[in-house]
């Protein structure tokens, strides 16, 4: 699915994140322009979980409504993971040397006009983890 199978009015529909104890919240545009699971190591590590289901859209699309002041960041300027300092939700990565946000899609309130549409980098997946529906997966991006 693109952006515009979403629809003409999910452009302009804004969806509302936030961290598990409620000190930041963000909103991003729904126009997402890729959504998929990730199973590599470090996205593993990073969220705790068999993989990461982000979304990603360009950087100027989220905006941080609450608790500037609590975000935790992770790398460097151009490419980092945002979290809430307070309980360590994580939030969104930056990447793309910057350009763009990859929204943890566990960290919506609202639901996303976009879902996953594939798996990728399972060939370093959890061993213990079985994928169990029919989206298409790859070993690596």
């Amino acid at each position: 699915m693109t952006k515009n199978d979403a629809g003409a009015g999910a452009a302009n529909r804004r969806l509302a994140g936030q961290c598990l104890c409620e000190a930041v919240a963000y909103e991003v545009e729904d126009a997402f322009e890729y959504a998929f699971n990730c199973h590599c190591s470090q996205c593993r590590r990073a969220t705790g979980s068999a993989y990461k289901a982000m979304a990603g859209i360009r950087r100027d699309a989220l905006s941080v409504t609450k608790g500037t002041d609590r975000l935790l960041t992770y790398g460097d300027e151009m490419n980092h993971d945002v979290r809430c300092g307070t309980c360590g939700s994580f939030l969104f990565s930056v990447v793309r040397e910057g350009e763009y946000i990859h929204v943890s899609l566990g960290s919506l309130m609202d639901e996303p006009s976009l879902k996953p549409t594939q798996h990728i980098y399972v060939g370093s997946k959890a061993p213990w983890h079985t994928i169990t529906d029919d989206l298409p997966q790859f070993d690596e991006l």
